[in-house]
Formats: structure tokens, sequence, C-alpha cells
């Protein structure tokens, strides 16, 4: 139920029909949506031989004419990469993958099912569309974490792939020109995200990737070993949820906030198997870091993709990123959304996610009495330089030094060198490392994931303590950074940095305003 005093307003109808749209399943009850499709009988095959597109039944020819049905983002880029005029939620479709990414944690699985499938001497279908990065368990002595980067490093030799962004000395981080980090960030910085095109991860954070007006979802190993050899995937069509933010965006709210509102709204389960499209003027004004945020967690509601029409802001970024041609798209006018829900952003406030699920939301504020024993700023989801920036200009703001060690881990090498390079607005030149060492943090760590999923027991930052934790990061469930008895409060930088000077969750504001 939806109070009259909250910001969010919550469409209480359908706005699509089971004919139109042809879903096995479609039902309304109370704002709550459910789609399911008939099973299918699971079958082996010694071989594959060849890919198929499968039957489709017959289409009848309008009475009024071939008039085509609207379609949405997501159902137009699976439209093109399956070579299809027109789509609906629940079809399945074999799509062409523009870009595939693995790391040192699934690289090798897919790597060996690819090889047990298609033949050990097998090459993958495109050299320059598998983007290989380790990032995972990278800065441990755990033989099997360093075994799977020399896995990696194998098998990209042996096919000759363009893009492996390797990593050998790990004492020393900056001796590797070639290493980059987290892999949602550095795919963007390294311009493989591109508007219009499928870019399949064996991640579930792949999903980030949907802020440039792409397809981007996690699959499992098995699915990339298949993508290796084929190029091609069976994917299902989502149904799409519109989410509409307008609003100026106060100064004291990032995008993790609007994000931990939508989960808080519609729950883990909210999403299962939907795209999240995200539209409005608020959505319009966000800088890119501040859209992938958006984008990375919708994997937290179940969304199987997350995506965002891409602007100047898009284009402009990709610049000197990319000289591959793209073709964005957009949902039409006409398009048909499972459902809408509005926000009025300005009337938004800090929100911190409590233990132990990221729907588990709560104003930042109403938390003021949890005491911390530390703060983690680093992830995919919010170590960014554009989220070190943020947590810099509260501890600048307030001219004190953080009350519990606070952990700062870059995404990317490239966002490492920003720390310690671009200067904070309003500091005097100050860089955010100079600002993060007045503060008394610890040192910027080597960028990788870190301690976000807790990792071998030497990763740097990791829960090893039954203790309480404010993190920039996108999962608290029970073990997720480490000990399984930790208690993670999800919350923006700016949120994030406030606890750390005051020792618990704690408003931005008494910072900010």
């Amino acid at each position: 139920m939806i109070m009259a005093s909250s910001p969010v307003v919550v469409s209480s109808s359908v706005l699509v029909e089971k004919k139109d749209v042809g879903l096995s399943a479609f039902r309304s009850q109370a704002a709550t949506f459910a789609f399911s499709a008939p099973a299918s009988k699971k079958r082996a095959f010694g071989k594959i031989v060849s890919v198929m597109a499968p039957q489709q039944s017959e289409r009848k020819t309008s009475t009024t004419g071939a008039v085509k049905t609207g379609m949405t983002m997501t159902e137009k880029i699976l439209a093109r990469a399956s070579e299809k005029s027109q789509l609906s939620p629940g079809e399945n479709v074999w799509v062409n993958v523009d870009v595939l990414m693995t790391h040192d944690v699934c690289g090798p699985g897919a790597f060996g099912i690819f090889k047990k499938e298609f033949g050990e001497n097998a090459k993958v279908w495109d050299r320059e569309k598998l983007v290989v990065i380790p990032e995972h368990y990278i800065f441990t002595t755990d033989e099997r974490a360093n075994r799977n980067v020399d896995i990696l490093r194998d098998f990209c030799t042996e096919q000759n792939i363009k893009y492996f962004y390797d990593i050998k000395d790990l004492g020393n981080f900056r001796a590797n020109p070639d290493y980059k980090g987290v892999c949602h960030v550095a795919l963007a910085q390294e311009g493989h995200c591109r508007p219009g095109e499928v870019l399949l991860g064996t991640d579930s954070h792949t999903c980030t990737a949907g802020a440039f007006g792409q397809f981007a979802t996690g699959i499992g190993i098995t699915d990339a070993g298949f993508v290796l050899g084929t190029g091609k995937l069976l994917l299902k069509v989502p149904p799409t949820l519109k989410f509409v933010m307008d609003g100026e965006m106060p100064d004291y709210l990032l995008a993790k906030d609007l994000i931990l509102q939508i989960i808080g709204e519609i729950s883990v389960a909210g999403a299962t198997y939907k795209s999240m499209e995200f539209v409005g003027s608020t959505v319009e004004s966000l800088t890119m870091e501040e859209r992938m945020t958006l984008c990375n967690m919708v994997v937290e509601a179940g969304g199987k993709n997350g995506v965002i029409p891409a602007d100047s802001t898009t284009y402009k970024y990709l610049q000197d990123k990319t000289s591959v041609s793209y073709e964005p798209v957009y949902s039409d006018g006409q398009a048909r959304f499972l459902s809408e829900y509005r926000f009025d952003v300005s009337k938004l406030e800090p929100l911190v996610a409590k233990p132990h699920s990221p729907d588990n939301r709560a104003l930042a504020r109403e938390c003021k009495d949890v005491k911390i024993d530390r703060v983690y700023i680093g992830s995919c989801t919010g170590g960014k330089t554009e989220d070190f920036m943020a947590a810099a200009k509260v501890f600048l703001a307030s001219g004190k030094k953080v009350k519990v060690p606070t952990f700062l881990v870059p995404a990317t090498q490239k966002v490492w060198m920003d720390i310690y390079s671009i200067p904070v607005p309003g500091s005097g030149g100050k860089t955010c490392s100079q600002i993060f060492e007045e503060a008394g943090c610890d040192t910027p760590a080597s960028p990788n994931c870190g301690a976000c999923l807790g990792g071998p027991r030497d990763t740097y930052a990791r829960m090893n303590e039954p203790q309480v934790c404010v993190s920039t990061t996108n999962r608290n469930f029970p073990g997720r950074m480490g000990h399984k008895e930790g208690q993670i409060y999800l919350a923006s930088p700016y949120t994030a940095a406030a606890s750390a000077l005051t020792g618990f969750v704690t408003d931005p504001r008494e910072f900010l305003q």
C-alpha cells in the first residue's frame, strides 16, 4: 500500500493486456504482477552442430493493415540482435552477442565448458568481442585464486584475445599497465559499452552497462561457454517496468539513494526477469557514472536488465572511448509496459538498506543510534571516481577526522589515479587522496573488487569479525563481506562518509547543509 504522504506513486492498473503481448500468464492483484511461461523439457546433446532459431507460429496479418506494435528499448535491442522486425515479452529468440565479458572467478569454468563442447582446439567465435578482466581475487596469496588468473592468461594467449587486461606483478598493480580492475567500470572506461548493443557477462552486475542504452545482463558459465563457440544465446524477451523519476535532485542525494528507494518499494523480487527502464528529468540530469549506479543494482530487485535511453551525456562520455559505430534505440510512444512507477525525487531523503537484504530500506536519520565499526567505500556500485569525490566532499565540509576505520578501494587503475590527481571542487586544489589522509582514512588500496564479496581471508578490508559496516557496495546478505555474523548497511558515498565521521549511521545532511 502506498501512503498519501509517500514521495512515490505506483500505477495500480496493468498497462497492457494478455492478448497484446503474448504472455502465457498475466494477472494483476493489488499492483502485484506475476509472469510465467510453460516449462520446457530438458534435452541432452552430444555435439553442437549448429544454432537454429526455434520455430515460430505464423503471424496473421492485422485486419487494419500491416501495423507494427510499439516496442520498448529492450524489445527493440533484442529484435535487432535476433534479426526480427517485431518481438513481444515471453518470446524466446536466438540473439547475436556484441560483447561477452568474463573474469577470474567464472572465466576458467566457461573456458572449460567451451573446450569440452566444441573441442580442445576450437577457436572462439570472435577474438575481438571477448573481454577478459581479472578483478575479483587478485591481491591475495590464495593459490587457487592465483591459479584462476593463470588459466585466463593461458586461454587468452592460446586464443589471441585482443582485450585481456592482465596482471602479473601482484606486489605493485601500477607495474601492470594492462591491468584495469573491476570489470563493470573497466568495460565503460575502455569503450566496450555502446548504445543499442547486446553485452553479456559472467557476473550478475553486468546490468551496469544498461546505463549506456544497451541490453546488458549476467549469464552463467554454461551459457558463456556456448557464446564463446557460437556468438549466440537463446534469450527470453522480458516485459518492462518503467520508472519515471522527475524533480530536482537534492544536493544530499546520490543515485544510490534512488535505487535503494526503488528496491525498497518493489522488493528484491519485484522485477524478477523483467527489464527496468529509467526515464524522467532526474535521470536525464545524472552523469554516466551515476546512471551506472542506478542500473548496477537492478539485479538486486531480480531484474533481468536495467536500461537508460542514450542522450548527449552518453555520447560525450563515449567520444574518446570507442571508434566502433553504434545505433541507439528508444522506446516507442505506443510501447507497452508491465507497470509504471513515478517518483518525485525532490522529496526523497538519504537512505540505507539495513541487514540483511537490499530491500530492507530505512531513512538514514532513523538509524542514527546504530553504532558502527567500520566504513567501506568501493566496488562496481560505489568505487567510481565520482563516488570518491562525493565522499571527499563530506570529509572536506566537516573538517573532522573519521572515528572508525574507513577503507577505500578504487574500482579501477584509472579511478585510483583520479583520486591522486583531480582537485576536489571547493578544496583549494586538494585531491581526494589528500582529503582522505587529513580525515584519517586508510590509504586507497589496489583497485579490485576487494571485500565486496568477502573473498580469501587475506583480502583487504574483509570482515573477518562480526562487525557492523556501512558500505557503498550492493549486497548485505549474511557473509557477503566475510564474516557471516557481520552486519552491512548499504548506503551512498555521502552517507558512508558521514557515518565514518560520527561512528554511527548518519544522515549526510548533518555535514552538507
